[in-house]
């Protein structure tokens, strides 16, 4: 009968889809390492490349520096360092972050299907609205997690389990969607199904091996948006 008439053709899977944002959403590698080459200068260490740099993106800023510092072989004052890597990051964060391909329309698809979309990153809270109205997505974000909005970050499952709670969800009901080891262990702990990409900074996560809903070229290709 008429009841059974379904008002939303194109119902989405997912009633909440949760992206990392660095390697997921937006290419700012080059943006990230020059950040952190500017302030090894300013330390009186030499510059890294860019591929090395690619390496160890995704576990927040403070383990970035730590990361360079350590591969240097020097000890240095981290609680001194990352004011000054802080003054780089923001100075730099603009300078040339590019979405994916697909990104901008992959987001338009799933807002026209009324899911809603969330960020779970560990960039600083505050750097990532600036960033997303930059690029022209600072709309498309019901909520906004960052690295030091909660006591826990990525691998951790609770900025996940956290974000579920805030839309009333299942955890295992939504979709994580992200690049890295860092996002697959967070989805493992909070026990969210989660999609891949393999164009980002994988830190070393099999994306043969993962246990992955998807593993995708482009976010269009996302599971159930073709459907």
């Amino acid at each position: 009968g008429p009841t059974s008439c379904r008002c939303r053709p194109l119902s989405y899977p997912y009633p909440l889809v949760v992206f990392d944002l660095d390697g997921t959403l937006v290419d700012s590698a080059a943006d990230i390492a020059e950040a952190l080459n500017r302030t090894l200068e300013d330390i009186g260490m030499a510059r890294v490349p860019e591929a090395t740099v690619l390496g160890w993106i995704g576990d927040g800023v403070r383990r970035l520096v730590e990361q360079a510092v350590h591969a240097a072989g020097r000890e240095v004052d981290l609680a001194e360092v990352m004011p000054v890597f802080m003054v780089h990051y923001r100075e730099c964060l603009l300078r040339s972050p590019r979405l994916f391909d697909g990104v901008a329309e992959a987001l338009m698809q799933l807002r026209a299907r009324g899911v809603p979309l969330a960020i779970c990153t560990n960039k600083p809270e505050a750097l990532v609205p600036p960033l997303l109205q930059h690029l022209g997505i600072g709309d498309a974000f019901a909520l906004v997690l960052g690295g030091d909005s909660l006591p826990q970050r990525k691998p951790s499952g609770e900025p996940l389990r956290h974000i579920a709670a805030h839309f009333g969800l299942a955890v295992d009901a939504c979709l994580m969607v992200g690049d890295s080891l860092t996002d697959y262990r967070a989805a493992e702990e909070a026990g969210m199904p989660i999609a891949l990409v393999r164009y980002g900074y994988p830190r070393g996560l099999d994306l043969a091996t993962a246990q992955a809903v998807a593993v995708i070229d482009d976010l269009r290709e996302l599971p159930g948006l073709q459907g």
